[in-house]
């Protein structure tokens, strides 16, 4: 079996767990191995993903091997496999655009992005450098807000004619226009805004739903995350936050059905920064409804993981599934991976009805 070739824009945590994960796995016994949701998708394992192409901005990461670099600050997540082996992949100088927040330069450099001096990548720069390492998908994984960069990563993948897969709350695969493009390039698109494997969105969803599918009316439900790595650093700028409060509230409207609560009954997002808890994100989940007989009833719930590696299972699956379609000829929005995989979907569903879309992609039932 080929090896699915990809590259990656943005080498922080959640980069790191998923460079980390790909090594780990590459060995293990497929009866003992554990973290999946599909250990074996179209012939390809865990361990068959190479990165070739890395991308960043930060001076403490760019010109490094990609397995020194994805320890370097401010990266905090917990370590699967320390130290790696030499890829023989070195990080290049990406584009900033508006992939930096201002208001990270009030904070000590352990914990913020400290951008390189060096003459930043022009478009035809990282089309020649994708084109060359021969990738075939390109991630992103850039930092929540960076609308600009997101797009210009999207153009460059395009132009190499790689497949992409959205990590991000940009909204690129459940944009018309950019989904349009995609199709007419014969190119697959995941997108938008990974899920967790087992994170505060996907739990908050199935709840929500559980509540309509059992006959309580939901009156007030709020979703309030903490955090100590970048990405709650940089979302401190509220500003940057307009795309991730639309598709993490979405994610969860949307299993109410017609019974969608009006904005001032659901709330959540991202709420502060807390340094010392690194990449361990606490979320503090609460939902207000009423049942039988109009008495009231609440639940609380407190949730307390480590945030990076809570999706590199899912995006692993992401890549397969855009490898699958690479070989199918199938190019645009694969609206099922997406769906089981991405928080904006263009096209949502229950998390149950998801995943069926996604196996029967992934058996070739459907190709969408």
């Amino acid at each position: 079996m080929d090896k699915i070739r990809i590259a990656v824009a943005g080498i922080g945590n959640c980069a790191s767990s998923l460079i980390q994960g790909i090594h780990y796995y590459r060995n293990k016994d497929p009866e003992t191995a554990i973290g999946f949701m599909h250990w074996d998708i179209g012939g390809y394992r865990p361990g068959d993903i190479e990165v070739v192409a890395a991308f960043d901005i930060d001076q403490r990461k760019i010109g490094k091997d990609l397995a020194e670099a994805i320890f370097q600050l401010p990266n905090c997540t917990k370590d699967i496999v320390r130290p790696m082996p030499s890829t023989g992949v070195t990080v290049q100088m990406g584009r900033i655009l508006d992939g930096f927040a201002g208001h990270m330069e009030n904070y000590d450099n352990k914990y913020t992005f400290l951008p390189s001096d060096q003459a930043q990548a022009e478009e035809e720069d990282v089309v020649k450098i994708l084109k060359k390492s021969g990738a075939e998908i390109l991630l992103n994984y850039l930092p929540v807000g960076s609308e600009q960069a997101a797009r210009f990563y999207a153009e460059c993948a395009l132009k190499a004619g790689l497949g992409f897969v959205n990590n991000i709350p940009v909204f690129i695969a459940s944009d018309p226009e950019w989904a349009k493009r995609f199709y007419q390039a014969k190119l697959p698109i995941i997108g938008d805004d990974v899920k967790s494997q087992i994170g505060a969105t996907i739990i908050h969803r199935v709840l929500v739903h559980l509540f309509k599918t059992r006959g309580v009316k939901v009156d007030h439900t709020y979703q309030l995350n903490i955090g100590g790595n970048t990405d709650f650093l940089n979302m401190l700028d509220r500003k940057r936050l307009t795309s991730k409060k639309t598709s993490k509230t979405e994610a969860v409207q949307s299993q109410l059905g017609d019974d969608r609560l009006s904005q001032e009954n659901i709330h959540i997002g991202p709420s502060d920064w807390v340094a010392w808890q690194k990449d361990n994100k606490v979320a503090f989940m609460r939902l207000e409804g009423r049942l039988f007989g109009d008495v009231p009833m609440n639940l609380e719930l407190r949730l307390s993981v480590e945030d990076s590696p809570n999706s590199g299972g899912v995006v692993i699956d992401a890549i397969r599934c855009c490898k699958l379609a690479l070989k199918r000829g199938r190019g645009g929005v694969l609206y099922s991976p997406s769906a089981y995989f991405m928080k904006h979907p263009p096209r949502q569903f229950t998390d149950e009805e998801a995943r069926k879309l996604a196996e029967d992609f992934i058996t070739g039932k459907r190709d969408d």
